[in-house]
């Protein structure tokens, strides 16, 4: 007896392929919208695969309120997955703007000696002159960014954006230290075409 034929099991795997399936799903929709189109359609392929042998097992036994169960368990746990595992892998780059209060340049400096890349720029708000800083960075570095924010400057004003394509400038890897353009070619891989 084939272990597929075993009606009782069957609930079981398709709840299983459902995680499975739905949080690719939900990778691939994230890896989408960054532009890589190679793992997209990887993903996309892999996702629609497992997606056709879940739901010819449903149509092979319609009458079972068992089946349906574990499709619909499959698909809420899935996209509870999925998207956790898109937080642990912090796919991405973040743009960082940051608007502290008068136009002093130490807050700048203080961000690259942190080695971070900023770029400086002078503004005014509402209550009178201000710091404008913009810097691009991985999405694992935004804790870490957000903290050395509250601890330099309390009252500095900062959003965070996803950044689809980051090209022709400065980086800063997971390490902390900078790679200039020099390095790019090495790096085809991460980049979006």
């Amino acid at each position: 007896m084939n272990f597929l034929d075993v009606p009782v099991y069957l609930p079981v795997l398709i709840f299983f392929a459902r995680i499975i399936d739905v949080s690719i799903g939900t990778i691939r929709i994230i890896v989408v919208a960054k532009g890589k189109k190679f793992l997209a359609s990887i993903l996309g392929f892999t996702e629609v695969f497992i997606w056709l042998a879940a739901i010819s097992q449903i149509i092979q036994n319609l009458s079972s309120i068992e089946m349906y169960f574990g499709y619909a368990a499959g698909f809420g746990v899935g996209t509870y997955v999925g998207m956790s595992i898109e937080q642990r892998l912090s796919i991405g780059n973040l743009m960082v703007r940051i608007i502290s209060p008068g136009n002093d340049r130490s807050f700048y400096d203080f961000l690259i000696s942190k080695d971070y890349s900023v770029t400086f720029l002078e503004g005014e708000g509402t209550t009178g002159p201000v710091s404008i800083m913009f810097t691009v960075i991985g999405k694992k570095k935004l804790k870490k960014l957000i903290h050395t924010i509250k601890d330099y400057d309390p009252k500095a004003f900062y959003t965070v954006e996803d950044v689809r394509v980051a090209k022709n400038g400065y980086a800063v890897n997971a390490f902390g230290s900078r790679r200039g353009q020099l390095l790019q070619p090495f790096y085809w891989f991460r980049k979006s075409k």
